[in-house]
This record gives structure tokens, sequence and C-alpha cells, in this order.
């Protein structure tokens, strides 16, 4: 299905764009799920909605420099980066970072990372995957006697920011080496554009290791590791995990909904779940109703869309809030 959707929004970009239609661009983490919407959205309302899979950093200068008319990113901005630029900021939906590889015969879940070594293996200080650090934890697998090569996002990424974070969360060394940030300056491996470009670079490289969005790997029948909570329990890349780290959601419509998901407290959440935010221009107000029309119809439509992709739809009373963010700022 998300083949004929890319297609059918290929097709149809060049009447998209510049018409009167609503125009988008920004993280490709949640791109499977816009295009999906946008696709049975257009079906439904007749109503068209263009979303480009650039990356957060290009969704926020676009829409800052107003030249589409929302942007989204994964990275949520602060109200001081949100009151220059002029825009508002809120949730849409919840997804992951999964960790894959290509390792020959090892299959979805089987490979365990402790977190530590994950912060290890990206900064390139563990080299190969027989290394005692990975096969301590992995008894039951035989690793290869091979160099790993690591796969990271080219562009600036909320996918990124969101990994980063985890990763300065579960080092000390890599967050004084490294910090936290949509781009940053690699130690090792090999970049590729978009969740979209990583997961087919890991997909065409043995041995490599690469993260993306959750969607994706199911997308392209990538392994994901299993990984640790943040109180050091095994916690595979499911749907239950997933959504028992969303719960540790608590937005705040005064602070636009800043928050960072990862390494979130229980047995069950996974370490590396994010939300990821649409950005609206504040002096945009009649094209701003149409957006929120969209995402209405998405919160109300579209949560099976979004199951069957592998995100997890906002709580409903998340969904709460942001409707009231939306009244209180004229947007319905």
């Amino acid at each position: 299905m998300l083949k004929k959707v890319a297609a059918f929004l290929l097709i149809s970009c060049a009447a998209v764009f510049g018409g009167d239609k609503i125009n988008g661009a920004g993280a490709s983490f949640p791109a499977p799920a816009y295009f999906s919407w946008a696709y049975f959205y257009e079906k439904t309302s007749k109503a068209a909605v263009n979303y480009q899979s650039i990356g957060s950093g290009g969704g926020i200068k676009q829409v800052s420099a107003r030249v589409v008319d929302f942007g989204a990113s994964d990275e949520p901005l602060d109200n001081a980066a949100l009151n220059e630029a002029k825009l508002l900021q809120f949730p849409s939906l919840i997804g992951s970072v999964v960790i894959v590889h290509n390792i020959n015969g090892v299959k979805d879940g089987e490979l365990r990372l402790k977190n530590e070594v994950v912060a290890q293996i990206i900064s390139g200080k563990i080299k190969r995957w027989n290394d005692p650090k990975i096969t301590s934890a992995n008894p039951h697998l035989k690793l290869p006697q091979a160099d790993i090569t690591v796969v990271r996002r080219s562009d600036g990424s909320g996918t990124t920011f969101n990994f980063t974070s985890f990763l300065a969360g579960v080092s000390k060394e890599w967050k004084e080496s490294f910090g936290v940030g949509k781009a940053i300056d690699w130690a090792v491996g090999i970049a590729a554009k978009g969740n979209e470009g990583v997961a087919s670079m890991v997909r065409q490289t043995p041995n490599s290791i690469g993260y993306i969005e959750n969607a994706y790997a199911l997308q392209n029948s990538l392994p994901r590791t299993t990984l640790e909570t943040k109180s050091g329990k095994w916690v595979a890349a499911n749907d239950d995990n997933f959504k028992a780290a969303a719960k540790g959601a608590k937005w705040s419509k005064k602070d636009n909904f800043h928050q960072v998901l990862v390494l979130q407290d229980g047995d069950n959440a996974y370490p590396i779940t994010a939300a990821t935010f649409i950005l609206l221009p504040k002096d945009r107000v009649e094209t701003n109703k149409k957006i929120i029309s969209f995402f209405e119809w998405a919160f109300e439509k579209g949560e099976s869309e979004l199951i069957k992709l592998g995100y997890v739809p906002l709580p409903e009373e998340s969904k709460k809030i942001v409707r009231e963010y939306w009244e209180e700022n004229g947007l319905k």
C-alpha cells in the first residue's frame, strides 16, 4: 500500500504544488504516515495535501521562510525558537527509532545490544561483530568476525536528534565527545539521506548497522535489535513496548508541547520512543485552519493506518490537549 501511496503523491506533486493545496515538508520519520493520511484524506474529502520528506532541518527552514504551509520536525522547538520564527507547534503521532542490522542469519529481535554498547559501536570504539562486549550478551548467536559498518544520516535529522539524545543519556563518553543534535560530527560511518536512505544502505551492506524509524524497518524487512530499558531490562522493539514508553508523555501547552520522550521510566518502556511535531506559521490563519482539518481527520480516521505502519497514535488525553491548543490559538 505504501508504494501505491508514494506513487500517487509523486504523480500529483506538480499539480499540488503552487495550487490551492496544502504543502508541507520536513521530517522523514513520520513521512510514511503523512503519505498514507494524505492519500486517504484526498479520497474522502477531495482536499489535497502534499508532503515532502526532506529532513527535520529542511522542514524547519522552509516553514520559517514561509516556503511551505507547514513544517514537520522530530526535534521539538523551544519557545524562544518558535517565537523568533513566529511558529506554533503540536505533536501529531508517536514513533520509535530502532537499531537495525544486516548480519547473515540473525533474525528480528535476536541480537541484544546493551545501550552503552550501542554508543560504543556508533562512535567507532567497538569495531567488529565478535567483540566480547557484543558476544557476551549474545551467547545464543554465532556472530561473524567482521568489521561493523555504521550507517548514519547525511542530512539534518530529527531522527538523529532523538537517537543522539538516547546515546547521550546512556553514555557519558558519548555526551562529552559528540553531544546531541540534528547533525553532529560523526567519527565513523557511511552517510545516507533520510530514513529511507539509511534503510536502503543497511539492506544492501552486509554486516552494517543503522538507526531508522520503525516504519522503515517494517517496510524493508530489516531485523531490529533488542535494547535495554532505562532500568536495564531487555526490551524488544514492538508495539506494546512503544506504547508503554508513549504513556510517559506529559505535554504542556505553555511550552508548546516541548518534550523529548527517550528513556522513559517503566520495565517495558522502549528507550528510543519519540513524538514528531507540526510547525505552523502564526500569520497564515486561513491556511492553518485547512491544515488543522487534515490533522483532525487524521486523529479521528487515521489511527488504523498508523498502527499498520508501526507507529503509535497519540493517546486520547494528548489529543484533547492538542485540540485545546488549536482552539486557544484560533486554529479551529
